[in-house]
C-alpha cells in the first residue's frame, strides 16, 4: 500500500491522480484531516484514514500496513518541524519501507527561510532509520500565475527577484514526479532528487510573456524585500506568507530557485509543462 498524507490538498489530490494510473484504488491510501473533503477519493475506492500531523496516536493508526509513503510538507510554517517528525515517528512505528518527503530545491545552500524547518525535517528523517527518498521541489509556478489577475487589473506585476532566473514548473509535474518514484520498481532509498522546471526566466521576462499572451503591457515593477512585503500585506495576505513571499523573491535574486539539471524531466520521461503554456492557460 501507498499511502500519501495532506491527500485533499492541491497536491496531495493529483499525487493520487497519478497513482491510480499505475495501481489499484484500494492500495491507496489517503489521509486527511477533514474526511468529508475526500468523499469523492472514498467513492473511487481509495483508503480514507483520518489523521492531523499534530495528532502522533491518530498518525500510528492511519499508517497501520503501509508500505511507501508520501509525506507532502506541512503548510504551517513555524510547526512544520515537530509536525513531520510526527509522521516520522508514526512511519517509524508502523514499519514503512520508504518514505518520501517534499523537500526544497538545493536545501543545503538556500538562504530561504523556509529551508530551515526543512533541513531539520531532513536531519530527523536520516536519524530516524526510516528508509526515504527526498523529493526537492523547486518553485511552483502557480505561485507566480496567482499573481497574473492582480498585475492585469493594476498594470503592473511586482516582486523582489530582480535579474534572478528562476526554473518553476507546474504542481502537476511534481504530482507526476512522486508518484513515478513512489511506483518505480527501482530501489529509491537514499536517493536525493532536486527537481526544477527545464524552463528557467526571470520576473521580466515572465512579464514579459504574460504582456504578449493578455495583449496587455504588464510591467515588471522590482521592489526592495520589505516594500514587497508590506505590498503584499496591504493586499490582505497573512503577515507570514507576506514575509515569505517577499523572502523567496529575495532569494530567486541569488539564484535560489534556479536549477538547469533537468532532473524533473528525467524522472518524468517528458519535458515539464512549458510556461507559455501554463500563462494561456491562467490567462
Amino acid at each position: 500500500m501507498i499511502a500519501v498524507t495532506g491527500a485533499t490538498g492541491q497536491l496531495g489530490r493529483l499525487v493520487i491522480e497519478h497513482l491510480l494510473k499505475g495501481l489499484d484504488a484500494s492500495q491507496i491510501v489517503a489521509i486527511v484531516r477533514n474526511p468529508e473533503k475526500a468523499s469523492d477519493l472514498k467513492t473511487l475506492g481509495i483508503q480514507v484514514r483520518t489523521a492531523d500531523y499534530s495528532a502522533p496516536e491518530a498518525l500510528k493508526a492511519a499508517l497501520t500496513g503501509v508500505e511507501k509513503l508520501l509525506l507532502i510538507s506541512s503548510s504551517e510554517v513555524g510547526q512544520r518541524v515537530v509536525q513531520h517528525q510526527n509522521v516520522i515517528d508514526a512511519a517509524q512505528h508502523a514499519g514503512v519501507n520508504l518514505l518520501a518527503y517534499t523537500s526544497l530545491l538545493k536545501v543545503d545552500d538556500s538562504p530561504l527561510m523556509l529551508a530551515t524547518e526543512h533541513k531539520e525535517t531532513e536531519s530527523y528523517l536520516l536519524q530516524s532509520g526510516v528508509g526515504f527518498v527526498l523529493l526537492r521541489n523547486g518553485w511552483y509556478t502557480e505561485n507566480y500565475l496567482a499573481s497574473i489577475g492582480p498585475a492585469l487589473e493594476n498594470d503592473g506585476f511586482i516582486g523582489s527577484a530582480q535579474t534572478g532566473r528562476i526554473s518553476s514548473a507546474a504542481r502537476e509535474d511534481y504530482a507526476e514526479a512522486a508518484a513515478r518514484i513512489l511506483l518505480s520498481d527501482v530501489p529509491q532509498t537514499g536517493r536525493v532528487y532536486d527537481l526544477a522546471g527545464d524552463e528557467s526566466y526571470t520576473l521580466a521576462e515572465l512579464c514579459a510573456l504574460v504582456s504578449t499572451e493578455s495583449g496587455k503591457n504588464i510591467p515588471y515593477i522590482d521592489l526592495p524585500q520589505d516594500e514587497f512585503s508590506a505590498a503584499l500585506k496591504q493586499a490582505g495576505l497573512p503577515s507570514p506568507l507576506a514575509d515569505m513571499l517577499a523572502d523567496s523573491d529575495a532569494g530567486a535574486a541569488q539564484g535560489a530557485l534556479f536549477d538547469d539539471s533537468k532532473t524533473l524531466s528525467q524522472v518524468l520521461g517528458h519535458p515539464t509543462r512549458s510556461l507559455r503554456d501554463q500563462v494561456r492557460a491562467s490567462l
